[in-house]
């Protein structure tokens, strides 16, 4: 069956016309119609306010909603919403993201609104929260831009249906383009110009208001270039330039870094500024990125500790063994710590899309603000002139009030007052009607008085706003110092810093560090570092900080490794890039920039490091002492594929107290027990075994309390030193604590195994030593906690007794 048709048939008088058009002038005309529509009312700024409409509507309906800074605050979905149904004829979407943008200090350098809640991240790696979530009020800014909109100062013109009426341009107190700049895209066309800093921009207006003809290198001086909300640093100034004298051109942003000891053990980048526009999670992406492809060496992690109270933070750890400079240049070559932003000052004058120099927006913007301050004074001007009169009305009533009464009372209705008023005092029919609504009360002496003062002063207003309006002079300075106004108290210091060039290229720094000599240092509290130089003078002696003792060091190359003896008798190997390095501007370093060694080293919980060995197996070997009087010479064999090895096999309850790796084996080897007992021999007399070996008797012990406290070796033809502290196995007061110094040579040498000499008497209420050392001197002592202590006056007796110690000690050390 046949369909029928549901077409109402035309009528019969129906005369059907066919315009022929050509295609191409349809859709060119089409085309350009809606090019124009998408130009003017959405994508490009208007170079008077710098605002787009969806910007400009929001601003306004804000103002007219009331919501200043000093209100509280509304949710973003009621101002949304207010400016859809009103003024913005489109989705809610974009009205939400315009003031979301216009909120972000990150995205403006002056926000214009006041947001509260989650408003979004930086590189919008945490979007903001719906509008039914956040609210809003008008920032401070907001309100110079909107400021005497209601004094005639603009052009309104009808919203989409007619039933509202929408600013065409905001006053604007400040030159709101170049402070905040703007980015679009429109058809054909596009525009993107950076924020610039107020105070310098209104500046450069000012000095264009006082002088017109002032040339681009003149304002040049005044805006040297953009000054972004994100800080960081601006390479070049050529493209600079180029964009301020024709309205385009590129410059390069990099991120703000610092090299930092971000841990015990490495260094790392510190990024705390980023381009614009950029966030850290796309730092981060694009760096795991090129690291997983091996484009990128040096990075061993990433972290991104931005809080609120700090700010942005990125650390990024760089591996030993790198030179961080050297990892820095490549992440700005290969990621988007360093971006280009490119100038393209489109903006919309009078209606049409121009391309803008620096001085080209500001002439467009003083001028726009002449016009503002002009119409506002006209309209102010108009205002107290109406004033005026209606006062000179009424005091011209009252100095015949009883007349004015008279003529009132007789008269039959308020028409017949009003002429009769009129044809009395000659008042004009506003004055007239003013003055029959002006209650009695009104009519005292004292509001005499009050009216009076009241047209004098409308009178001078009057004057000077005239003044303004008749004196192109006037009204200059009148602008300018408005916009002087505005700078003092909105004003900011610059954020981004503005470079001529990158500096001298990092490419000559080598990425991997060097594998230069240096020295490895173990500090008194379980401190390790490298030195930068080794073959940089060390002064033991020198004055230092706290963690400064150094009881242990040796020669080694940067990229090398050395041995750590242990108590329990283990050789770890230690990779000498994994520590930190101290600067090199001191003879004496401090240690206190050192990494603990639990950082490095995998201790029992009663196992110390004793002492650092290179793993030269040409050298003499290891001398070691144990707490019951071992000694041992250690073969110097340490195999590479071992990164553990023991040097020692220990007694039960047995464990090494001292350790040193012999130079030249012609040291003597110095044992000191708790019993006051000191014994010195030849290291030619212990021969070296190998590592698992058990040693042999060193020293012969007295009773079954008896314990080494000290072994070391000393050179005898240096000037060395004997240091012993006598204290009580009964008692932890410091206080009853004596000490002695005496010199090295005044101890005879004995044999192996032997029980050595005395070296300090005991005064009454002291039974043992408590600390003892032998070494080279000039020596330090340093307390548990690392701080300095005093050494008492040499001593020449060996069995002499000790003196009142000052501080506890707890290490010493000779030069090195």
């Amino acid at each position: 069956m046949a369909r029928r048709s549901t077409k109402t048939p035309p009528p019969d008088d129906f005369e059907e016309r066919i315009l022929d058009i050509d295609v191409v002038d349809e859709m060119q005309g089409s085309y350009l119609e809606y090019a124009y529509s998408v130009i003017y009312s959405r994508a490009l700024p208007d170079a008077r306010d710098g605002l787009k409409p969806v910007h400009r509507r929001i601003l306004y309906q804000m103002h007219a909603m009331g919501l200043r800074p000093d209100r509280s605050y509304v949710k973003c979905a009621r101002v949304v919403g207010e400016v859809m149904g009103k003024l913005h004829p489109h989705g809610d979407s974009p009205i939400y993201d315009a003031l979301v943008r216009m909120a972000q200090g990150f995205s403006m350098r002056v926000p214009l609104v006041d947001g509260h809640g989650n408003f979004g991240s930086l590189g919008n790696d945490d979007p903001p929260a719906a509008m039914r979530y956040t609210e809003c009020r008008s920032a401070p800014a907001a309100g110079l831009m909107v400021e005497s909109i209601d004094e005639d100062t603009v052009d309104f013109s009808p919203n989409y249906d007619g039933s509202e009426q929408e600013p065409a341009a905001l006053p604007a107190a400040y030159p709101n383009l170049l402070v905040n700049g703007s980015a679009g895209i429109a058809v054909g066309m596009a525009t993107n110009m950076p924020p610039h800093n107020l105070g310098e921009v209104i500046a450069a207006a000012r000095h264009l208001i006082k002088h017109p003809g002032a040339d681009l290198e003149t304002l040049m001086r005044m805006v040297p270039g953009p000054d972004l909300p994100t800080g960081g640093k601006i390479i070049g100034l050529d493209g600079i330039k180029d964009a301020y004298a024709t309205g385009r051109g590129t410059f390069k942003i990099r991120a703000t870094a610092a090299v930092e000891q971000v841990t015990a053990r490495r260094k790392g980048l510190v990024v705390t500024e980023l381009p614009f526009a950029v966030g850290p999670e796309k730092v981060i992406s694009k760096i795991k990125d090129l690291v997983n492809a091996k484009k990128l060496q040096g990075i061993a992690d990433v972290k991104d500790l931005t809080d609120r109270e700090h700010g942005l933070r990125l650390v990024i750890e760089i591996k030993n063994g790198f030179n961080p400079e050297a990892v820095l240049e490549q992440l700005y070559k290969l990621t988007p710590m360093e971006e280009s932003f490119g100038i393209n000052n489109v903006a919309l004058v009078d209606g049409q899309p121009l391309t803008l120099g620096l001085k080209e927006l500001l002439e467009v913007y003083v001028d726009h603000r002449f016009n503002v301050v002009r119409r506002r004074s006209e309209f102010r001007r108009t205002k107290r002139r109406d004033r005026l009169h209606l006062v000179e009305g009424l005091l011209v009533a009252l100095l015949d009030i009883d007349e004015v009464i008279r003529l009132i009372r007789s008269s039959e209705n308020a028409a017949q007052a009003k002429e009769s008023l009129i044809a009395r005092f000659g008042l004009s029919d506003v004055q007239t009607q003013y003055i029959l609504d002006t209650p009695l009360r009104r009519l005292t002496k004292f509001d005499r008085l009050e009216l009076e003062s009241e047209r004098d002063r409308l009178r001078g207003e009057i004057e000077e706003l005239t003044r303004i309006l008749e004196s192109d002079a006037e009204l200059r300075k009148l602008v300018s110092s408005e916009l002087a106004a505005v700078a003092k108290k909105y004003g900011t210091e610059r954020r981004t810093e503005l470079l001529e060039s990158a500096g001298a290229p990092l490419a000559t720094v080598p990425l991997e560090v060097a594998d230069d000599p240096c020295r490895v240092l173990l500090s008194s509290t379980g401190l390790l570092a490298r030195t930068a130089n080794g073959d940089a003078p060390f002064d033991q002696a020198a004055k230092r900080v706290k963690h400064d003792v150094v009881v242990s060091a040796v020669p080694a190359t940067t990229r090398g490794e050395v041995g750590a003896v242990t108590s329990a008798g283990r050789l770890l190997r230690l990779t000498v890039v994994d520590l930190p390095q101290l600067p090199e501007s001191s003879a004496s370093p401090n240690l206190a920039g050192g990494a603990p060694v639990a950082e490095l080293l995998t201790l029992e919980s009663d196992e110390r490091l004793i002492c650092l060995t290179t793993l030269d197996e040409s050298s003499p070997g290891l001398a070691l002492g144990t707490e019951q009087g071992v000694v041992k010479r250690v073969v110097p064999d340490y195999p590479a594929h071992k990164d553990e090895l023991e040097v020692i096999s220990l007694r039960e309850g047995d464990r090494i107290v001292g350790a040193v790796e012999l130079r030249t084996g012609e040291e003597d080897l110095v044992f000191i027990t708790n019993e006051a007992q000191l014994l010195r021999y030849q290291a030619g007399q212990v021969r070296p075994q190998g590592r698992a070996a058990g040693g042999v008797a060193g020293i012969k012990l007295g009773g079954p309390e008896a314990k080494v406290i000290s072994f070391t070796a000393v050179d005898p033809a240096a000037d060395a030193v004997v240091f012993t502290v006598a204290g009580s196995h009964g008692t932890l007061d410091d206080s009853v604590l004596t000490a002695k110094l005496t010199p090295f040579d005044q101890y005879p040498r004995k044999g192996r195994a032997t029980g050595g000499v005395r070296c300090q008497r005991f005064l009454k209420g002291e039974d043992c030593l408590t600390f003892g050392w032998a070494g080279a001197a000039p020596a330090r002592a340093a307390t548990r906690t690392g701080t300095a202590a005093e050494l008492p006056e040499p001593d020449p007796r060996r069995d002499g007794s000790g003196v009142p110690l000052a501080k506890p000690v707890a290490a010493m050390a000779g030069p090195f």
